[in-house]
Protein backbone atom coordinates (compact mmCIF):
# COMPACT_ATOMS: atom_id res chain seq x y z
CA UNK A 1 0.00 0.00 0.00
CA UNK A 2 1.49 3.39 -0.68
CA UNK A 3 0.84 7.07 0.74
CA UNK A 4 -0.06 10.14 -0.97
CA UNK A 5 3.13 11.03 -0.58
CA UNK A 6 4.46 7.91 -2.16
CA UNK A 7 1.91 8.62 -5.08
CA UNK A 8 2.90 11.82 -5.90
CA UNK A 9 6.55 10.80 -6.07
CA UNK A 10 5.90 7.89 -8.35
CA UNK A 11 3.72 10.53 -10.39
CA UNK A 12 6.48 12.88 -11.24
CA UNK A 13 8.90 9.86 -11.55
CA UNK A 14 6.39 8.33 -14.26
CA UNK A 15 6.68 11.66 -16.16
CA UNK A 16 10.15 11.48 -16.04
CA UNK A 17 12.36 9.17 -14.67
CA UNK A 18 15.75 10.91 -14.92
CA UNK A 19 14.26 14.03 -12.69
CA UNK A 20 16.73 15.33 -10.14
CA UNK A 21 16.43 14.16 -6.70
CA UNK A 22 16.83 17.81 -6.18
CA UNK A 23 14.03 18.56 -8.87
CA UNK A 24 11.41 15.88 -7.16
CA UNK A 25 12.20 17.64 -3.85
CA UNK A 26 11.09 21.39 -5.25
CA UNK A 27 8.04 19.84 -6.74
CA UNK A 28 7.49 17.94 -3.76
CA UNK A 29 8.72 20.68 -1.19
CA UNK A 30 10.59 18.02 0.66
CA UNK A 31 13.96 17.47 0.81
CA UNK A 32 16.27 15.66 -1.75
CA UNK A 33 17.63 13.17 1.53
CA UNK A 34 13.26 12.73 1.99
CA UNK A 35 12.76 12.03 -1.75
CA UNK A 36 15.81 9.83 -1.79
CA UNK A 37 14.75 7.74 1.57
CA UNK A 38 11.47 7.41 0.23
CA UNK A 39 12.42 6.08 -3.45
CA UNK A 40 14.46 3.99 -2.29
CA UNK A 41 11.69 2.42 0.32
CA UNK A 42 9.83 2.03 -2.45
CA UNK A 43 12.25 -0.02 -4.53
CA UNK A 44 12.99 -2.33 -1.00
CA UNK A 45 9.37 -3.09 -0.58
CA UNK A 46 9.12 -4.04 -4.73
CA UNK A 47 6.86 -0.90 -5.58
CA UNK A 48 9.49 0.20 -7.95
CA UNK A 49 10.98 -2.24 -9.64
CA UNK A 50 12.72 -0.64 -12.41
CA UNK A 51 13.30 2.84 -14.64
CA UNK A 52 12.76 2.61 -18.18
CA UNK A 53 13.23 4.65 -21.46
CA UNK A 54 10.61 6.38 -22.98
CA UNK A 55 11.51 7.68 -26.62
CA UNK A 56 10.47 11.19 -28.74
CA UNK A 57 7.08 11.84 -30.76
CA UNK A 58 9.88 12.34 -33.24
CA UNK A 59 11.56 9.34 -32.91
CA UNK A 60 8.41 6.93 -32.78
CA UNK A 61 5.96 9.11 -34.83
CA UNK A 62 7.33 7.53 -37.95
CA UNK A 63 6.37 4.10 -36.50
CA UNK A 64 2.48 2.51 -37.40
CA UNK A 65 1.33 1.37 -33.62
CA UNK A 66 -1.99 -0.50 -33.59
CA UNK A 67 -3.96 -3.19 -31.16
CA UNK A 68 -4.31 -6.49 -31.73
CA UNK A 69 -7.53 -8.62 -29.77
CA UNK A 70 -6.50 -12.30 -29.72
CA UNK A 71 -9.09 -14.52 -29.14
CA UNK A 72 -7.25 -17.82 -27.87
CA UNK A 73 -7.71 -21.78 -27.65
CA UNK A 74 -7.56 -21.61 -23.64
CA UNK A 75 -4.96 -24.49 -23.75
CA UNK A 76 -2.96 -22.82 -25.90
CA UNK A 77 -2.74 -19.45 -24.09
CA UNK A 78 1.27 -20.05 -22.86
CA UNK A 79 2.29 -21.23 -25.71
CA UNK A 80 0.91 -17.94 -27.76
CA UNK A 81 2.21 -15.81 -25.34
CA UNK A 82 5.48 -17.35 -25.88
CA UNK A 83 5.48 -16.91 -29.25
CA UNK A 84 4.12 -13.63 -29.33
CA UNK A 85 7.19 -12.58 -26.78
CA UNK A 86 9.67 -13.57 -28.98
CA UNK A 87 8.66 -10.90 -31.41
CA UNK A 88 10.60 -7.78 -30.88
CA UNK A 89 7.15 -5.65 -32.60
CA UNK A 90 4.96 -6.22 -29.97
CA UNK A 91 5.53 -4.10 -27.52
CA UNK A 92 3.06 -5.09 -25.05
CA UNK A 93 0.60 -8.04 -24.25
CA UNK A 94 -2.35 -7.62 -21.53
CA UNK A 95 -4.66 -10.51 -20.57
CA UNK A 96 -7.93 -9.21 -21.07
CA UNK A 97 -11.45 -9.76 -20.18
CA UNK A 98 -14.78 -10.04 -22.07
CA UNK A 99 -14.78 -10.97 -26.04
CA UNK A 100 -11.55 -11.32 -26.58
CA UNK A 101 -8.44 -13.05 -24.49
CA UNK A 102 -5.25 -11.05 -24.92
CA UNK A 103 -4.46 -7.48 -26.50
CA UNK A 104 -1.25 -7.04 -28.19
CA UNK A 105 -0.33 -3.35 -29.05
CA UNK A 106 2.88 -3.57 -32.10
CA UNK A 107 5.07 -1.30 -33.71
CA UNK A 108 6.03 -1.47 -37.37
CA UNK A 109 7.90 1.06 -40.01
CA UNK A 110 5.21 0.30 -42.68
CA UNK A 111 1.42 -0.45 -43.40
CA UNK A 112 3.16 -3.71 -45.67
CA UNK A 113 5.42 -4.66 -42.37
CA UNK A 114 2.07 -3.93 -39.78
CA UNK A 115 0.05 -6.19 -42.59
CA UNK A 116 2.74 -9.16 -42.31
CA UNK A 117 3.07 -8.62 -38.81
CA UNK A 118 -0.56 -9.04 -37.88
CA UNK A 119 -0.54 -12.36 -40.38
CA UNK A 120 2.60 -14.03 -38.47
CA UNK A 121 0.52 -13.30 -35.46
CA UNK A 122 -2.68 -14.84 -36.58
CA UNK A 123 -0.96 -17.75 -37.85
CA UNK A 124 0.72 -18.68 -33.98
CA UNK A 125 -0.69 -22.14 -32.85
CA UNK A 126 -3.34 -21.43 -30.78
CA UNK A 127 -4.61 -18.25 -31.70
CA UNK A 128 -8.09 -18.57 -33.23
CA UNK A 129 -9.04 -15.07 -34.80
CA UNK A 130 -7.67 -11.40 -34.18
CA UNK A 131 -8.70 -7.76 -34.65
CA UNK A 132 -6.29 -5.23 -35.62
CA UNK A 133 -6.71 -1.67 -35.12
CA UNK A 134 -4.44 0.77 -35.97
CA UNK A 135 -3.72 3.59 -33.28
CA UNK A 136 -4.13 7.20 -35.00
CA UNK A 137 -3.38 9.35 -32.71
CA UNK A 138 -2.11 8.87 -28.18
CA UNK A 139 -3.87 11.77 -26.38
CA UNK A 140 -2.61 10.55 -22.94
CA UNK A 141 0.87 8.87 -22.29
CA UNK A 142 2.01 8.35 -19.06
Amino acid sequence: MTTAADDALIAILRENARASTAEIARQLGVSRTTVQSRMERLERRGVIIGYTLRLSEEHTGALIRAHVLLTILPKLIRQVEAGLRAIPAVRALHSVSGNVDMIAVIEARSVGELDELADCIGALDGVERTSTSVILSTRIDR
